[in-house]
């Protein structure tokens, strides 16, 4: 909404050009993408409608969760892992995700 504005004239003003929109009572949506997933927990939606299609957009803060059968792994850990063992990053994650996110085995099966 403009500030300052009428909400019930821009409502009215966004009807006229065809756009409607309700907010959604919504208590979770999860977006999956090919490399990983984003839950978010009480966002806030909004259906908007145009010319026939519907947008939504998703407010709020997202939390990131690992996709079925794959191990999500923190940015920390793999430094942790690659500082203690003296090892690149690339080999930091790779171990990681063979000891199943647990640092202390990482480092030690690069020992």
């Amino acid at each position: 909404m403009m500030p300052g504005g009428n909400p019930r004239q821009m409502k009215r003003m966004m009807k006229k050009m065809g756009l409607d929109s309700d907010e959604l009572d919504a208590k979770k949506v999860i977006i999956e993408t090919s490399e990983k997933k984003l839950v978010f927990d009480a966002p806030q939606v909004i259906e908007m409608k145009v010319q026939g299609q519907h947008m939504y957009q998703v407010i709020g803060d997202p939390r990131e969760e690992a996709l079925e059968g794959e191990v999500l792994i923190p940015e920390e850990d793999i430094e942790l892992v690659s500082n203690t063992a003296g090892v690149s990053k690339e080999e930091a994650k790779k171990a990681l995700e063979e000891a199943d996110g647990e640092p202390a085995e990482a480092i030690i099966n690069l020992q």
